[in-house]
């Protein structure tokens, strides 16, 4: 063939790639409430940035007449581009080309981009929507996934991985979406499950529909699977955006800088007032990171799980920090399994990416009940509080009042190399609560006192007064500081500051044993 009808060939392969399914399937898509491939890639990138890979690859399967069913791209479309000028790798699943379904050639373009993405320092965007493996390949589709997961592994810690799921997500494919750092969902349009409603209504005679099983709300609150939830694939890919503006490219790169107009040296008389006198009172600790973060904008990630802690990104002094703060308005702010897991996960991506932890404590303790403790909370709680402790980034807590028992410990406490650990004047740390405490101590004298509830409440007042205040620990040099709630933001970034060039380790190991 010569050049005129190899460039003709060239843009043949190049129209029919674009045209995906073809103009039905791609008009069903959209009637679906759902975008395009292509036109996912184009909203989520910097305009006029996307770089396209292997364009005109196509299966290799003959079986079941499929050598004459081929689709340049064959049902995945891959490259790089841009966003807010820095270089992500992405792959955005085709459901319009048999399904979405993943065949070998399909894995092999994946994993081309994950490889250079692990080779430049790049974050992988995967825009999921594919009906699973492309069964007429059979164990070459499985092949193909086990592939996929190895390369989620190995970058894992290293570059950012982010999954958005804006179709079906359903069996072994789940698994990729899984290991990566952050899950995004859209409500209505998309489902993750390893077996669906058929196979359970016919293994165990449940009736579920398959929102119920793995839409978007069930995995925002019942699960935990999914960080992020969006109504509609535009409103998810800004999310990706706005998510990657407080991450670093990769594990050896700070945060990005945005810069803000919010004072460093700001003070809130305001906080001064949020926690209650009454030490039984909830509030919601979000009123104190929004008075104390830039510009008061706080991302929070699963607002709907495990409510009694909070966690996202926000800003200090400029720089991204991820927050971790107990929620005393549900479930007085105890730590329980989910709660656990859900912080503990976000305190390792943070350490994994040089991201600053800023905590947030007001604990009473771990959850009690037997659901608790037959689920496992021993082992769970473990895993928040080896998080803690393997973290070397730069930690800075603020207990704004409860910090009981072994709950004390685990929130980034001055023992497991917090850095600089600060407390408001209603903080109270002690190793239970001051009623619980009495009771214990004093069972008998309250027992022998003419008036047992008047001598009970005399000496909870003694035990708060001694016991259950900030001082006692600051003469033990276990708080750096004793603050004013209104000087939060400035004291933070000031220790920020004179933290940005720590150096901490671990030792040499191959990997640590997590509690999993």
């Amino acid at each position: 063939m010569g050049l005129k009808e190899n460039i003709e060939r060239m843009e043949e392969l190049s129209r029919l790639a674009e045209a995906g399914g073809g103009k039905e399937r791609l008009e069903r898509q959209r009637q679906a409430g759902k975008m395009t491939a292509r036109e996912r890639i184009e909203y989520l990138l910097d305009p006029n940035t996307f770089v396209e890979l292997d364009k005109f690859k196509t299966h290799r399967c003959s079986d079941f007449g499929m050598d004459k069913r081929k689709i340049p791209g064959d049902g995945v479309v891959t490259g790089y581009g841009r966003i807010d000028g820095r270089q992500v790798f992405v792959f955005s699943q085709d459901f319009t080309v048999f399904g979405g379904s993943l065949s070998g050639a399909f894995a092999e373009k994946v994993c081309k981009i994950m490889d250079l993405a692990m080779k430049t320092g790049c974050p992988v965007i995967g825009l999921n929507d594919s009906g699973g493996a492309r069964i007429q390949e059979g164990v070459v589709s499985l092949a193909g996934y086990a592939e996929i997961f190895l390369r989620n592994t190995l970058a894992s810690g290293v570059i950012p991985q982010i999954s958005v799921i804006m179709g079906p997500c359903a069996g072994g494919a789940v698994y990729s979406p899984a290991i990566t750092d952050f899950i995004l969902m859209v409500r209505n349009t998309s489902y993750m499950f390893i077996t669906g409603p058929d196979v359970i209504r016919a293994t165990t005679h449940e009736e579920v529909s398959m929102e119920e099983l793995g839409g978007a709300d069930t995995h925002s609150t019942r699960s935990g699977v999914c960080h992020l939830e969006a109504d509609d694939d535009r409103s998810a890919l800004s999310m990706v955006r706005e998510l990657l503006s407080f991450i670093p490219s990769n594990n050896v790169e700070d945060p990005p800088f945005k810069f803000s107009g919010d004072d460093p040296e700001r003070r809130d008389p305001q906080l001064d007032s949020i926690v209650p006198e009454n030490p039984n009172k909830p509030y919601d600790i979000r009123e104190i990171i929004h008075r104390v973060v830039d510009d008061g904008y706080f991302f929070e990630l699963q607002k709907y799980y495990a409510q009694n802690i909070v966690i996202g990104f926000a800003r200090l002094g400029g720089y991204a920090v991820g927050v971790v703060g107990n929620q005393p308005a549900v479930l007085a702010g105890c730590l329980d399994i989910d709660a656990s897991v859900k912080a503990a996960r976000f305190v390792r991506f943070c350490d994994c990416f040089n991201i600053p932890i800023v905590t947030f404590v007001d604990v009473p303790g771990f959850l009690p009940g037997t659901a608790q403790e037959f689920g496992g909370i021993i082992k769970h709680g473990a895993k928040l509080l080896y998080a803690y402790c393997e973290a070397t980034v730069p930690k800075v807590t603020v207990i704004t009042r409860k910090a009981y028992g072994g709950a004390y410990d685990v929130m980034s406490s001055k023992h497991i190399r917090g850095d600089f650990n600060f407390a408001y004047p209603t903080a109270e740390i002690a190793v239970m609560g001051p009623e619980g405490a009495v009771n214990i101590i004093f069972r008998n004298e309250i027992e022998r006192a003419k008036d047992p509830e008047a001598e009970r409440a005399r000496l909870v007042e003694e035990y708060r007064r001694t016991f259950a205040n900030p001082f006692k620990a600051a003469e033990l040099g276990y708080i750096d500081e004793v603050i004013m709630p209104r000087d939060t933001r400035p004291r933070l970034i000031t220790a920020l500051r004179a933290l940005e060039n720590k150096r901490d380790k671990n030792p040499p190991r191959k990997h640590g044993n997590i509690p999993l």
